[in-house]
């Protein structure tokens, strides 16, 4: 906790939303159970062990101190959620969330809900990932895979893309996809399909083909998508969906799985995918082992050279 309390007395606060507190990377020591986030105007502290009662006191006067300091004229509004295998509990400690809570990021805003389970509607840590989106799409068609609450559409629309295809299971997550799109402004340009990726290649590929897919997977949904069995389905059949030349970005979210675990299986089953870079996590989520990080892997479709 000290490490958490030292880290307030000199942290600043950024104008769009981001996390500024990354306990879970092992370089705080004491404080590896502990994220702070940053969903203006509202801060949400997260805790992976359960929290004594004067551990939050202790942790909320500091964020009052830290609020204080930092010369905010709103009243603090700090919510707390306790994550563990069983499940999640979510409360807010002070202030009053917005009824419609708009946040934005690099320009774009985006809908989220932190009173509601683990994902809050926009994945922090897949901001340089969006950054990636934004920046090479113009002009292009872009298929997003498990497109959840659609950021990824919103980014590449924003970037000039022609079109974007957006496939998830969860209506729901759609439902605020589209919310996002009008939130910034996006008229026309965008699909949005729920279904199961898996039995929905006919309908992908008349769409396509794509010069840009993206792929961010569930790492361990039951009944969506296990990474350790599916991704080796989804590799086999993406290469189809992109043009020549085409870009992909690969994902994945898993602690216990390393970078390459991923690049196998693209090798073994993709071979036509070659591999570019890993596109960097946002500084505040270094990590002491990378290999347990977010993995955003950018690969390029080309014909294998053909021996004589």
């Amino acid at each position: 906790m000290q490490a958490f309390i030292d880290f307030l007395a000199t942290a600043e606060l950024p104008q769009d939303c981001r996390r500024l507190f990354h306990g879970r990377g092992g370089r705080y020591p004491g404080a590896e159970h502990l994220c702070l986030d940053w969903y203006a105007p509202a801060l949400l502290l997260t805790s992976f062990c359960e929290l004594s009662a004067d551990e939050l006191a202790t942790a909320k006067a500091a964020l009052e101190t830290f609020w204080q300091r930092v010369g905010k004229a709103a009243p603090l509004i700090l919510v707390y959620q306790y994550r563990s295998g069983a499940g999640t509990r979510t409360e807010c400690l002070c202030g009053e969330l917005p009824d419609s809570h708009v946040i934005e990021e690099q320009g774009l805003k985006f809908l989220v809900h932190l009173m509601r389970g683990q994902n809050h509607g926009l994945f922090l840590d897949m901001r340089e990932g969006r950054r990636f989106v934004h920046e090479h799409a113009r002009g292009k068609k872009v298929l997003n895979l498990f497109s959840y609450t659609c950021a990824f559409s919103v980014a590449a629309l924003a970037g000039g893309a022609t079109e974007v295809v957006n496939i998830d299971m969860a209506k729901g997550a759609l439902s605020i996809g589209k919310q996002n799109h009008d939130l910034n402004g996006l008229v026309g340009g965008a699909r949005f399909l729920g279904h199961d990726i898996f039995s929905s290649w006919g309908k992908l590929t008349r769409y396509g083909p794509y010069d840009l897919v993206i792929a961010d997977p569930p790492s361990n949904q039951k009944g969506s998508f296990i990474a350790t069995k599916d991704y080796v389905r989804l590799l086999r059949r993406l290469p189809e969906l992109v043009k020549e030349g085409g870009d992909l970005l690969l994902c994945l979210n898993a602690p216990e799985l390393g970078s390459n675990f991923l690049m196998s299986q693209v090798d073994e089953t993709a071979p036509s995918l070659a591999f570019v870079t890993r596109i960097a996590n946002p500084a505040v989520y270094a990590d002491v082992d990378e290999e347990k990080s977010l993995k955003v892997l950018h690969y390029r479709k080309c014909t294998p050279a053909i021996d004589a």
